[in-house]
């Protein structure tokens, strides 16, 4: 982002990332929890007026993102979340969550044995390439997805799936790669694709031209 701060602290508008992104979970009526994993040397965040709200609970962050989550889910335990209730990791980045996205993902999902994620049909045409760079192949665009946050697991499961597959050394990228290498098939519900994840410059002179 080559700026002087981590991104989630970006203004947008007069408020930053974070606290945009935090103000689309804190309202819902069904939020036992609600859990930051930061950094122990991040500044930024006492700083902030919801750092002092009772409602939000800070985890240390870790060295990679699974480690984050692995240690928000135990924040969660000990605010006294069980096995089986619902957890959904967001990222702090992706201020732009629709509050109807929300809604169908909680809707869709809430009887469902497996758990699943925001996601967007890719739009355009993928090319495969080689070492060499020059296109091996074009796939089917059709059987591809973006995938976005929020994800949404039960704690329990989630927490045995991304514990054992950092114990294997798998490649995890996201919460849904964890249950994937649980065996477990999350399922893609279709949202905006407006939810991005602020990663470049023109990610927030994009947010800019949009109400806050």
């Amino acid at each position: 982002m080559q700026a002087d701060r981590p991104k989630q602290y970006l203004l947008w508008g007069e408020r930053t990332l974070i606290e945009h992104t935090l103000d689309r979970f804190l309202d819902q009526p069904g939020l036992r929890g609600l859990v930051v994993s930061l950094s122990a040397t991040d500044d930024w965040w006492p700083a902030l007026a919801c750092a002092n709200d009772s409602r939000i609970t800070r985890a240390a962050g870790g060295r990679e993102r699974a480690d984050s989550v692995l240690n928000g889910l135990a924040a969660l335990r000990e605010l006294g979340a069980a096995d089986n209730d619902w957890v959904l990791v967001h990222d702090a980045a992706r201020p732009n969550l629709a509050e109807t996205d929300l809604q169908r993902l909680l809707h869709t999902l809430a009887d469902d044995p497996v758990g699943g994620l925001l996601a967007v049909p890719v739009r355009d045409t993928l090319k495969q390439v080689g070492s060499d760079g020059r296109v091996t192949a074009t796939p089917d665009r059709a059987l591809f997805w973006q995938a976005y946050t929020p994800q949404m697991f039960r704690l329990g499961a989630l927490q045995q799936a991304l514990t054992g597959a950092l114990a294997s050394g798998a490649t995890i990228t996201d919460e849904a790669s964890a249950m994937e290498w649980a065996g477990q098939a999350p399922l893609l519900v279709e949202g905006r694709a407006d939810n991005i994840k602020v990663t470049r410059p023109e990610d927030l002179e994009w947010l800019a031209h949009r109400p806050a």
